[in-house]
């Protein structure tokens, strides 16, 4: 069910720079982990605040790095 949603996700189209480099997807917003784990809002903004996984606030925004969430959730299958 979670890998569903992060093919899903993953399958955004990747974006080219001018300089002709490719960048695939490399964060989450929150409301992308609470649709991904089907969990309240509330509940995502928990998880991030215990730092199960890196992240990162930019301006009023959090991110969070698609490498260690990713890491985190195989480890709780």
């Amino acid at each position: 069910m979670f890998e569903e949603k992060i093919e899903e996700m993953n399958r955004e189209p990747i974006v080219t720079a001018a300089s002709g480099a490719e960048y695939g997807k490399r964060t989450y917003t929150v409301d992308e982990i609470q649709d991904i784990l089907d969990i309240s809002r509330s509940s995502a903004y928990n998880l991030v605040k215990k730092n199960l996984f890196r992240s990162v606030r930019i301006g009023g925004h959090i991110r969070v790095s698609k490498r260690s969430f990713d890491e985190w959730l195989d480890t709780q299958l």
